[in-house]
């Protein structure tokens, strides 16, 4: 007889790690052989399936798991399909805009960066500017949702602009890829990535990237890590569906389990429909409670919301502490032009969820 699994005894109201049903939490509860045709039979079935959410033209793309946080899976794109030769502009608007000019800088990549503010979107055509000015420019990278913020950048915009200069387009959609509907061919994405504890609502473990066949096939011998090499770790697991070394297996068992709920529930387009009223329901209680959001309702993602403190003295640490005794764990302000905090609304997290977080910071303000 199985074990129970415990409840959790608050809801995590952040961008992930995030909230995850009993059944994910339970599939983890059985142990898996790396080598055994059943674990490898998930991993090909879990590769098929995250192409078949990304696009409709699943024959010209691929899915490849990595090990790590999604930042892992950032770092073997850039690392693996930069060619020393190559430069990136990297699109920077906030921390994981950031993170990408780090790793290049890590890694020695040819690189330039479009900078904006935390709380200024790209325009794309600033963006047309930059690749006109710098036509030794190869490649575009760029996150979709910035939870240094909650902004949503406009990426069919943006790629319309890489696109019809014929740049390869590498999306960080950690927090957006099955959440909000897209499709990476009508986009022209050639490098979308995401991780497990996101939008699908697993745990976290391992981040993907979802290919397109004809980009990753230029990249063997290219990257600048044996570990982080993703052109040989697509190699390895479209031939046998293993990993180079070691899966996390109980992740990824969990995060079938979370793809069969996903589908179950209405796919993308009804998990989108549930986080944008999660979010609406949080925006309008919390305004009426006295807090303000920090980015204009056109820049904000239905994924996490930043808002400002709502008075000079207003103590953040008192307030989290106070909310998560009652149930629920909000998440720190990360930007360094306001102080603000932020709310996730994603996960398994529903709107009589954010109905009762609302009255409970309805009661410690009043």
């Amino acid at each position: 007889m199985h074990e129970m699994v415990p409840d959790n005894p608050y809801l995590l109201m952040t961008p992930g790690p995030l909230s995850t049903s009993k059944s994910v939490r339970h599939a983890m509860l059985r142990d898996w052989c790396t080598w055994d045709d059943d674990y490898q039979n998930i991993v090909q079935n879990i590769r098929t399936r995250l192409v078949a959410l990304a696009t409709h033209s699943s024959e010209d793309y691929t899915a490849v798991l990595m090990q790590g946080s999604g930042s892992f899976a950032v770092e073997a794109t850039l690392s693996t399909v930069i060619a020393a030769d190559q430069k990136v502009l990297i699109v920077s608007n906030g921390a994981y805009g950031q993170r990408m000019v780090q790793m290049a800088q890590v890694l020695h990549l040819g690189h330039l960066v479009y900078q904006l503010a935390e709380t200024q979107p790209p325009a794309p055509a600033e963006l047309a500017q930059i690749l006109d000015a710098n036509p030794d420019i190869t490649h575009v990278a760029l996150v979709h949702c910035e939870t240094t913020t909650g902004m949503l950048n406009p990426l069919a915009e943006c790629a319309q602009v890489v696109n019809a200069r014929d740049k390869v387009l590498i999306v960080d959609a950690m927090s957006s890829f099955g959440g909000i509907p897209l499709d990476v061919d009508d986009l022209g994405i050639d490098f979308l990535i995401s991780s497990a504890n996101k939008c699908i609502q697993g745990v976290p473990g391992f981040g993907f990237v979802i290919a397109r066949r004809a980009e990753l096939e230029k990249c063997e011998g290219q990257a600048r890590s044996l570990c982080l090499d993703l052109y040989d770790q697509w190699i390895q697991m479209d031939t046998s569906g293993k990993w180079r070394f070691t899966s996390p297996t109980h992740v990824v068992r969990a995060f079938l389990q979370a793809l069969d709920e996903l589908a179950a529930k209405g796919g993308i387009a009804s998990r989108n429909a549930r986080y944008v009223k999660n979010q609406a329901l949080l925006v309008e209680g919390m305004n009426k409670l006295g807090f303000k959001t920090l980015l204009k309702r056109k820049h904000q993602s239905p994924i996490i919301t930043s808002f400002l403190y709502p008075e000079p003295n207003f103590d953040f640490n008192a307030f989290y502490d106070l909310v998560k005794e009652s149930g629920f764990v909000l998440y720190p302000g990360k930007i360094s032009q306001a102080d603000t905090f932020r709310v996730g609304n994603i996960g398994e997290v529903y709107p009589e969820d954010i109905r009762e977080l609302l009255s409970v910071i309805g009661d410690i303000r009043h």
